[in-house]
């Protein structure tokens, strides 16, 4: 069997960029905090959690040089009136010309922010220094990451990706998306002040969906769910472990 080192040095594909383009939002002010931003959705998705109301965007596929084209054009059109452009998915570091398309879109003058889970942390860490802002998925707490997100070995790499967030001096938050089949109360302030201790000062908790689940028993209705005035009590609570600590819905 060959051992693939998945976090091993992306090659730059010899007939230029080709990203798998699963969508876009011409202009967002919630993907990037205080930035008007275009969202590039990219995909594939080696996670599999349960509330995921994006499945569509899971199954890996090759791009072809035409889509990033288009995002281009698109962009050019854009320079001037939007700051920043943010990859997103699915897990937009699966893909090995991700870090072209970075440098492509910087050299357009434009800020860059990335979505990701952190399941890659040595490419995020070559990432680093062309990035401007990270929002870093944090989907549980140890072990309860991996079962939240359906695949064993992700939590020590999130980890990871945390500390090279933490070191790398740049912009970033961390965010769980919070379904009650998922966790308690309890379980959220028990991540939330563990986040707080690593260091962690922008956050945000950000409450699942429930229709088009990739789990159908994640659409059903949950008993545990706590009143939404509870959820923002612990928000309030937790506020002083922060800089910036919000509630999504």
């Amino acid at each position: 069997m060959i051992a693939i080192d998945l976090d091993a040095p992306a090659l730059m594909p010899l007939d230029g960029i080709r990203l798998p383009i699963a969508g876009m939002t011409q202009i967002s002010t919630l993907d990037y905090p205080g930035h008007l931003a275009c969202v590039i959705f990219l995909q594939g998705c080696p996670l599999r959690c349960g509330y995921c109301d994006n499945s569509q965007r899971m199954a890996p596929r090759r791009g072809e040089a035409s889509e990033w084209q288009a995002v281009r054009e698109f962009l050019e059109s854009r320079q001037g009136l939007l700051e920043a452009v943010v990859f997103s998915g699915g897990e937009p570091t699966l893909h090995n010309a991700l870090p072209a398309a970075v440098r492509e879109v910087k050299a357009m003058g434009f800020k860059v922010g990335l979505h990701t889970a952190g399941p890659y942390p040595a490419r995020l860490s070559r990432l680093l220094p062309s990035l401007d802002w990270v929002g870093l998925d944090v989907k549980g707490r140890g072990s309860d990451f991996d079962r939240i997100c359906g695949r064993p070995g992700i939590w020590q790499r999130n980890s990871q990706s945390l500390m090279a967030l933490l070191d790398g001096g740049i912009d970033f938050e961390c965010r769980t998306t919070v379904h009650w089949r998922d966790f308690s109360l309890t379980e959220v302030e028990r991540l939330v002040l563990t986040l707080a201790d690593c260091g962690v000062r922008h956050y945000a908790i950000q409450v699942a969906r429930t229709r088009n689940c990739l789990d159908p028993a994640y659409c059903q209705p949950m008993e545990n769910a706590p009143p939404r005035a509870m959820l923002a009590g612990l928000v309030k609570r937790l506020a002083p472990h922060f800089k910036r600590i919000e509630l999504r819905e």
